[in-house]
């Protein structure tokens, strides 16, 4: 008695046959391709993790500086607490510096492993496209011929039944391949957006690293100067202090005096109504150190009586956000001119919805005028360390917001500025001056 063996009595049945192994084979090929793939997306998953790990000890370490440098910064203002806070403060942005550095090696370590997943899925693509074309030729030629044509050619009408038996067949495998074709892309076309957004996450990332170091080296420089013109001793600390806020009474009123004879237009129905949250924060950890308007601080800080911002608690380094979207409309550091103790280091963005908003006294910008931002991006870092260079007329380390109405506010040169005559400044009509804390989240 003979064995039964499979038989493909004529060429359509070859054919077919010949595309349902293509497909078999195409499937299997990438099967072992993406075996292959698959170890070497396990061991950058282990890595990604380990890198992980080290950022939580990192993490934990900047947290405890952190802790320390608020302690520091808390106590009395002195020589020696400002030589700590230096210090401190040196240690912690090169803990920050450590952190930033292996966010950019996981978010590396992210793109290649985006990169391993896209090419499998790539070569999946073009693997089954090739069976996929030949089996919809094949179908679609025998599809269109009647089935009375195939029973007139055909000595045996099982012969015929069996074919447009595995015609189906083919068509359901077909239809399979297709449904996994399609899907398959849209995954990859997933995955190009996540490996862009990763890419410019990497170059964020790297600004962010090159301003930290900067301010690194620019803590250095203070502690130097500050040992240096204070000769080591605390009453000259005291003195430096003193000029510091007599120099920020002097720089108020040549301000107020400029701003209040600004006339500009203003169109009330262009100024948004005021609203919490529509600004975001501008610091990660929020404290007020001064409010905006007729506060008690201002009217002895203030020879216009009133603050035209507000002022956060923030330590040297701390990195500045935007709080909404826009444009940098400029930017600049008063420190330049020697002799001009003002805003120091600042930016100014003009947001899409009428409103504009400045940010003072920063050790390190990370943009430049005409570049676009988005809220929550890191635009700098906060300074207001005495002898920092950026610092302006500051006191103590801190971050100072202002919010203007667009329309009232434009960068010129403070010409009427007995020390600052060369430098360009924010300057705004002071109705164009808004409460930043109006709009921002309530607290």
């Amino acid at each position: 008695m003979t064995n039964p063996k499979f038989e493909i009595r004529n060429p359509k049945q070859i054919k077919i046959f010949k595309i349902l192994i293509l497909i078999l084979f195409s499937a299997s090929c990438f099967g072992f391709r993406a075996f292959v793939h698959a170890a070497s997306s396990t061991e950058l998953s282990s890595q990604i993790e380990n890198v992980r790990r080290e950022r939580e000890e990192l993490v934990a370490e900047q947290r405890r500086l952190q802790a320390e440098l608020e302690k520091v910064n808390a106590e009395s203002q002195t020589l020696g607490t400002a030589v700590k806070s230096l210090d401190t403060t040196k240690k912690k942005l090169a803990a920050d510096i450590k952190v930033t550095q292996s966010k950019i090696s996981s978010t590396d370590l992210s793109i290649k492993a985006l990169e391993n997943s896209m090419t499998d899925k790539e070569e999946k693509i073009g693997a089954h496209e090739k069976a996929i074309g030949l089996a919809i030729q094949t179908v679609s030629r025998y599809d269109t011929r009647p089935l009375w044509v195939d029973l007139l050619a055909s000595a045996n009408f099982s012969d015929v039944w069996r074919d447009r038996t595995q015609l189906e067949g083919l068509s359901a495998t077909l239809k399979d391949e297709v449904d996994n074709l399609r899907e398959t892309r849209n995954i990859l076309g997933e995955e190009k957006k996540k490996k862009e957004e990763a890419k410019k996450k990497i170059v964020n990332l790297q600004g962010e690293l090159k301003g930290q170091k900067v301010v690194v080296e620019e803590s250095q420089k203070a502690k130097e100067r500050l040992l240096a013109e204070t000769k080591n001793k605390e009453a000259e600390y005291q003195k430096m202090l003193a000029e510091n806020l007599e120099r920020q009474r002097q720089s108020d009123a040549d301000l107020f005096r400029l701003e209040s004879e600004l006339k500009i237009t203003l169109d009330p129905s262009l100024i948004p109504d005021a609203r919490h949250s529509l600004l975001s924060w501008p610091l990660e950890t929020i404290f007020i150190t001064q409010r905006f308007g007729r506060t008690a601080g201002a009217a002895r800080l203030y020879a216009s009586g009133s603050h035209n911002g507000v002022d956060f608690r923030a330590s040297q380094g701390t990195p500045v956000k935007a709080m909404l979207s826009g444009v940098i409309e400029g930017e600049g550091n008063t420190d330049e001119q020697r002799g001009c103790y003002s805003y120091g280091r600042w930016i100014l963005i003009k947001h899409g919805n009428g409103l504009s908003s400045v940010y003072a006294h920063l050790s390190a910008t990370l943009v430049r005028a005409g570049e676009s931002v988005e809220t929550g991006q890191v635009i700098g870092y906060s300074g207001g360390t005495p002898r920092v260079f950026g610092s302006g007329y500051s006191t103590g380390p801190h971050l100072h917001v202002g919010l203007f109405a667009s329309q009232g506010v434009t960068v010129r040169q403070f010409t009427t500025s007995k020390g600052c005559k060369q430098v360009f400044i924010p300057l705004a009509d002071v109705r164009a001056y808004l409460d930043p804390l109006a709009y921002l989240p309530a607290i």
